[in-house]
């Protein structure tokens, strides 16, 4: 999506793939480029902002990036991914919970798929539709008539045969 040019490391160890990730979309830039493809033109990101600037100092380096994120974050809502599918932006940059920005990245791609401007590879599964149903009032007095078996019977209860523990024993 982005024409990016990343390094990916293969391998079947779960953490070397998962270090991969992290080395890859640790800095935002990548997920900026991501969500800055996605979006329409009147909310295109400006990348003349100085949060997509270099620096030499770390302190400003850590801040940026972390910054990238959260705009990454706020794009994605924007674009209509449910907030509980978002991450924190220490869930990636201090890799406590990579799962969670691999869900936000799924809800992206599905979201995105569902979009008519939409022109991407489809790779994820498709968004649900709704989906109203009309019954008429002798169709709901009809679901009336049955009995559930879900509600369960106190048919034949008792608590005959019922017994634990140690039997008290009388002895003359």
């Amino acid at each position: 999506m982005t024409n990016e040019d990343f390094k990916i490391e293969s391998g079947s160890e779960r953490f070397r793939m998962m270090d991969n990730m992290y080395n890859v979309l640790k800095d935002g830039l990548i997920l900026c480029k991501l969500i800055d493809d996605l979006l329409p033109t009147g909310l295109k990101l400006d990348f003349t902002r100085k949060a997509f600037q270099e620096t030499k100092m770390q302190a400003f380096a850590s801040a940026r990036e972390r910054e990238r994120i959260a705009i990454f974050l706020n794009k994605a809502m924007e674009y209509g991914v449910p907030e509980s599918c978002t991450f924190q932006t220490d869930y990636l940059y201090e890799k406590t919970n990579l799962v969670q920005v691999c869900t936000c990245i799924r809800a992206l791609g599905i979201e995105a798929q569902s979009h008519p401007s939409y022109t991407g590879p489809i790779i994820w599964p498709k968004k649900a539709e709704e989906n109203k149903r009309k019954f008429s009032n002798d169709q709901l007095n009809a679901g009336q008539q049955v009995i559930s078996l879900q509600y369960g019977t106190n048919r034949g209860a008792s608590q005959a045969g019922m017994n634990f523990g140690k039997q008290r024993m009388i002895i003359d």
